[in-house]
C-alpha cells in the first residue's frame, strides 16, 4: 500500500496499489462520479473512475494536461474534438490537451474505466475541492482556479 507519507509531489514512489486501495485513501464523489486515485506525481495522476448509468462531466478543457481514459466496463458517448462519438471496453480515449472534450455514461449500466492526465497538474487538488459539490457553478468556478476550463452552457451542442 502507499500511504500518503510516501507521497512527495514530484515523484513517483515505486510499489503495487492494490485493486482495493487508493492512493493516500484519496476517494471522491465527483459530480455523481467516484474517483479513486491510482498514481499520484508531477508528471502523472491517475484514477479508476466509477460511472453510474445517467452520469457524465459536461465540455471541458485540459489547457496544460493531456487526458486518457482507458475502458474496462460500458460504453462511454464522448465528445472530442468537434465530434461525438463512443468508446467500449478495451479502448483507449486519448484527449490532448487544449481539445474540448465531454464524457457521459448514457446506458442503463455503470461504467469503468482508468482514466489519467500528463502532467499531473492539480487535479488531485481539484478533485478534493469537488468532492460532494452539488452546485454546478461552484464546480465550474474552482475548476477554473484549478487549471480545467468548462465551456459555457450550450456551447456544445447535445451536450
Amino acid at each position: 500500500m502507499v500511504s500518503s507519507e510516501e507521497i512527495v509531489l514530484g515523484d513517483l514512489p515505486a510499489g503495487i496499489v492494490r485493486a482495493d486501495e487508493a492512493v493516500a485513501g484519496r476517494v471522491w464523489n465527483v459530480l455523481g462520479h467516484t474517483y479513486i486515485t491510482k498514481a499520484e506525481s508531477a508528471s502523472t495522476y491517475s484514477w479508476l473512475s466509477l460511472d453510474p448509468a445517467g452520469t457524465g462531466v459536461p465540455p471541458h478543457v485540459h489547457p496544460t494536461q493531456d487526458e486518457f481514459i482507458y475502458v474496462f466496463d460500458g460504453v462511454y458517448t464522448l465528445y472530442l474534438d468537434g465530434q461525438w462519438t463512443s468508446a467500449g471496453p478495451g479502448d483507449l480515449v486519448q484527449m490532448p490537451k487544449g481539445i474540448p472534450h465531454a464524457y457521459y455514461n448514457k446506458q442503463d449500466e455503470a461504467a469503468k474505466s482508468l482514466f489519467w492526465v500528463s502532467p499531473g497538474g492539480q487535479l488531485a487538488n481539484l478533485f478534493s475541492l469537488l468532492h460532494n459539490v452539488t452546485d454546478p457553478a461552484e464546480v465550474v468556478r474552482l475548476s477554473a482556479l484549478n487549471g480545467v476550463d468548462f465551456l459555457p452552457e450550450g456551447a456544445v451542442e447535445g451536450a
